[in-house]
């Protein structure tokens, strides 16, 4: 189970990120930096597995969610490098959020319940279909209203199931 890290704010710079293992990666990794406007900032190491929701494109200016591992190792720098997971380019109206669900489809930090419909697309990361059972594992949540309870309780649009 991935313990979810999320760094939410505006991006500052995208630059190529040299691994400097293999030749064939130049181009592949990018450096992404991102400001919270309270002094916070992060950068994202961008893999060709990261996986960006709606697989949207991201610029300078955006403003972004990028959810890391908190358990992997990083470097001992600041601002601190994390391992991007999953980014997401925030959109009004649209509301995500990644991490564990239980078998009742309760999220780890007991904010969020799912209430699946029969319109609640569940998919893989690569967009085929998920034909198991959601619970317990890790999901990329895409919903938009929500009551104002604690959990707040929402009928998701879409989930991808994270397969790690």
């Amino acid at each position: 189970m991935v313990d979810f890290g999320l760094f939410r704010g505006i991006v500052t710079s995208i630059n190529e990120f040299f691994t400097g293992v293999n030749a064939e990666d130049e181009g592949c990794f990018k450096l992404i930096t991102v400001e919270d406007g309270s002094g916070g900032v992060v950068h994202f190491v961008v893999a060709p597995n990261t996986y960006f929701v709606d697989q949207a494109v991201v610029e300078i200016g955006d403003r972004i969610t990028g959810y890391y591992d908190r358990n992997a190792p990083v470097p001992f720098i600041y601002p601190p490098q994390y391992r991007a997971l999953v980014m997401v380019k925030e959109i009004p109206a649209q509301n995500v959020k990644v991490d564990f669900f239980n078998s009742q489809l309760l999220s780890s930090d007991g904010m969020l319940q799912l209430n699946l419909t029969p319109y609640t697309l569940i998919m893989l990361t690569n967009g085929q279909p998920f034909t198991g059972n959601p619970t317990n594992r890790n999901l990329i949540v895409i919903y938009g209203p929500s009551t104002r309870s604690i959990p707040a309780q929402t009928a998701p649009y879409r989930i991808i199931v994270w397969c790690s």
